[in-house]
């Protein structure tokens, strides 16, 4: 898939595949211990429900609780590596997330539990919506949507093979000696982010200026690309370069209320399809996980494809939502049919392929409306607000699943997903966001 390329000109296409070939595996490694280590949770609780001081709420609360750290300081964070760079600012985002990951094991009750994941949203702050800007350092706004879907990949591949590791530690470490085994899912799944962060300053390279890995003349065509991508920028949008200039527009306003609603469907499933599944079809906690990796599979095919073919037509927001309304059709019908696990599991994937997305291809809306430092606030701003979606969602999940079943949220999670799927709609029909 990376061999399909917008431009017309082979060497151009050379070159960015060199650039892909280059940073992508290093990042959609990094994104894939990141990701893990933030909805590993879920399937902590598989073995965490037997502690006494552990319930349904606390894990709502625990769960949702990394998103406050992670909206707080995700803004600053991201102009802190634009000022310094990515080498750097990733580095000690993985290291600390890394350390705090493992230290989830060392939760004695939900004081404790609440307060260590909300250092880890802290830690983390930064490091999605810094890898975001960091690609608009590298590739122009045609490459985007299949550049941030193959970069999101890293999402549904920790379902892929996370969900089976997860699920094989909680089998089989009530064997092992110092430790329950969600203690050991928590220790074991933190320690590669901090050899990751460690290696880091050499894999990355800031900017295409600084990168010896280029030819000069490869250098000088991304560095004219970027350039020329700026320029087609309307006017308002390359003087309004101030990080504060971005939390007063509107639209990115609104692109925060759009996310928000994406991640409730995001996080819905991130953080609930163990619970599903183990609760409609199998209580084995590895059989769980395998069946958890169905899904994701299949998104990591739809959401490159999805993108490729937004990059292709150069269209955005239909896109996005006729993907939104599937999914939320897709979930729900599964909470129509909870009942029948072939259903859910099929309506599950066809959800989980729509929210990959649908949230790989939103981003390349807001760097197409933003400049410079406005750019590494504004894309954060986003994020961290649109984030609070993973806040509500497992407050929401966990209290309609209480009271009403599982049925009643994985409705509400579908409804969210519709809702801005219209929101897209109707927010940017005045003007039209496309590739150039």
């Amino acid at each position: 898939m990376m061999s399909e390329l917008p431009s017309a000109d082979p060497q151009e296409n050379a070159t960015y595949r060199k650039v892909m070939w280059r940073l992508l595996p290093v990042l959609f490694i990094a994104y894939i211990l990141a990701y893990l280590d933030r909805v590993n949770v879920g399937f902590a609780k598989l073995g965490m429900k037997e502690e006494p001081w552990f319930s349904d709420a606390v894990f709502a609360t625990g769960s949702g609780i990394f998103f406050i750290g992670y909206m707080l300081f995700e803004v600053p964070a991201n102009i802190i590596l634009h000022r310094v760079g990515a080498r750097i600012w990733i580095t000690r985002i993985m290291i600390s997330w890394g350390i705090v990951s493992s230290m989830l094991a060392l939760s004695e009750g939900a004081t404790s539990f609440y307060f260590l994941r909300f250092l880890l949203g802290i830690a983390e702050a930064g490091f999605f919506p810094g890898i975001l800007l960091y690609l608009t350092y590298w590739f122009p706004s045609n490459y985007r949507a299949r550049i941030v879907a193959l970069f999101m990949t890293a999402v549904a591949f920790a379902g892929i093979f996370g969900s089976p590791v997860s699920g094989w530690i909680l089998s089989r470490a009530g064997d092992w000696a110092y430790g329950k085994p969600w203690q050991w899912l928590f220790l074991i799944e933190g320690i590669p982010s901090i050899l990751m962060g460690l290696l880091l300053p050499w894999l990355l390279t800031d900017r295409p200026a600084r990168a010896r890995w280029l030819t000069p003349s490869e250098r000088d065509q991304l560095m004219h690309a970027l350039e020329r991508d700026e320029a087609k920028k309307p006017a308002e949008v390359r003087h309004a370069t101030g990080a504060l200039s971005a939390l007063r527009s509107p639209m990115v306003w609104l692109c925060c209320l759009i996310y928000f609603c994406f991640t409730i469907g995001l996080y819905g499933v991130s953080f609930w399809m163990p619970q599903i599944i183990a609760s409609t079809i199998t209580s084995d906690t590895f059989r769980v996980g395998l069946l958890t990796s169905i899904p994701w599979t299949m998104a990591a095919v739809a959401m490159v494809i999805f993108g490729r073919h937004s990059d292709r037509t150069g269209e955005r927001r239909r896109h996005i939502a006729i993907a939104a309304w599937i999914g939320a059709a897709a979930f729900v019908l599964a909470g129509i049919f909870s009942n029948q696990p072939l259903v859910t599991m099929l309506m599950l994937s066809v959800g989980t392929m729509s929210v990959m997305s649908v949230v790989s291809t939103f981003w390349a809306i807001p760097s197409a409306m933003l400049s410079g430092a406005a750019m590494a606030a504004g894309i954060a701003f986003i994020n961290s607000i649109g984030n609070l979606g993973g806040f509500a969602s497992p407050e929401l999940f966990g209290w309609l699943r209480t009271h009403y079943g599982i049925g009643a949220g994985l409705t509400a999670v579908g409804g969210m997903m519709g809702l801005g799927g219209v929101l897209t709609i109707l927010a940017t029909r005045k003007k039209e966001v496309r590739a150039s």
